[in-house]
């Protein structure tokens, strides 16, 4: 395969099927089972390396597949442009560009989903909106007109001051999360309702009732976080402060709320929080996994304690249902499944 910018879980899949962007922008179906790499069609995006670096992150090439993997979406973390590309015919079905915006401070905010059969693809438009696109037809599905001035208005009433980061779809493929911030700054974390936002309500993610605040940290976002299941969150930094932030987990349950100090929106409850997991965050629904740059630890969720360790491991890559954490480094990749 040569060496390897991005892995992509297809997550449709109970055996270790990924898809693979290489160096030099070919995207290919790897059956890790099988030994089999197949390569599908190739990605074109700029990669953006004149931009300035933004906290110390420099653009770079991210590979998102769609749960059956015939979609890819190659984005620029921190930078602007991307596009997603049919892979059984090789052509872009739609172009990316999130209009800027502080983008140098947040991974590209994009990730595929499902919804009412069709596969869909959630992205940023501006630093303040996300949107939901059809991935085969690049069609809009959350249109908010402005085309009169009563549509105007509605703008402004539901005009958002976020700015979007990182997407993760709850295992169920019902909610949202996302890893944003607001002015000045404070980071975020929110979750709202996939199925709500597409069929009844446009501006729900910026204000629907189904929209949860997770927790608020100043100066702290872009760290890890992870579906534990389709309820509970887990956050990683214990703290409301970067400035007096410690190593741990903070496990949170977004279906129960109380009423936040921020703008007194509806805040998610925190379960329980414990010293320890650091760097990396993924989760089989049962465990927590942790792994900074020496190991993976693995932790008990619920009683926030650690379960064993893998020395000399640091997976940057997950694949829930095939129950695989995989690190790739260039052209070589070492696997632990559990």
């Amino acid at each position: 395969m040569g060496a390897v910018a991005d892995l992509a879980p297809v997550r449709d899949r109970d055996r270790p099927v990924w898809l693979a962007l290489g160096e030099d922008g070919t995207i290919g179906r790897w059956d890790m089972a099988a030994g089999v790499h197949e390569a599908l069609g190739t990605t074109v995006v700029s990669p953006e390396s004149d931009r300035e670096p933004g906290n110390g992150r420099r653009p770079r090439r991210r590979l998102h597949a769609s749960h059956d993997g015939r979609f890819a979406a190659v984005v620029n973390d921190y930078g602007r442009f991307g596009e997603v590309i049919d892979l059984r015919t090789g052509k872009v079905t739609l172009t990316l560009d999130n209009q800027g915006g502080h983008e140098e401070t947040v991974p590209f905010s994009l990730e595929f989903a499902r919804s009412r059969g069709r596969c869909v693809v959630i992205h940023r438009t501006a630093w303040n909106r996300l949107d939901v696109s059809d991935a085969q037809t690049g069609a809009l599905l959350t249109e908010r007109s402005l085309s009169a001035p009563a549509d105007e208005d509605a703008a402004v009433e539901h005009r958002l001051d976020y700015f979007h980061g990182a997407l993760r779809v709850s295992p169920d493929g019902k909610r949202v999360l996302d890893d944003g911030w607001v002015w000045h700054p404070v980071g975020f974390p929110s979750v709202w309702d996939l199925g709500r936002w597409i069929e009844v309500d446009v501006w729900e993610s910026e204000d629907g009732p189904s929209r949860v605040d997770v927790c608020g940290r100043e100066y702290y976002w872009d760290h890890s976080m992870t579906w534990i299941d389709s309820v509970r969150v887990a956050v990683e930094g214990i703290g409301d402060d970067a400035d007096a932030m410690r190593p741990g987990a903070r496990i949170f349950d977004t279906t129960r709320t109380f009423e936040g100090d921020l703008w007194r929106l509806p805040t998610a409850v925190q379960l329980l929080a414990f010293e320890g997991p650091t760097g990396r965050f993924f989760s089989d629904g049962t465990c927590l996994f942790s792994c900074d740059e020496t190991e993976l630890s693995i932790w008990d969720p619920v009683e926030g304690k650690l379960k064993g360790v893998v020395p000399g491991f640091s997976p940057t890559h997950h694949h829930r249902s095939a129950q695989q954490l995989v690190r790739v480094v260039g052209d070589v990749a070492r696997v632990w499944s559990g």
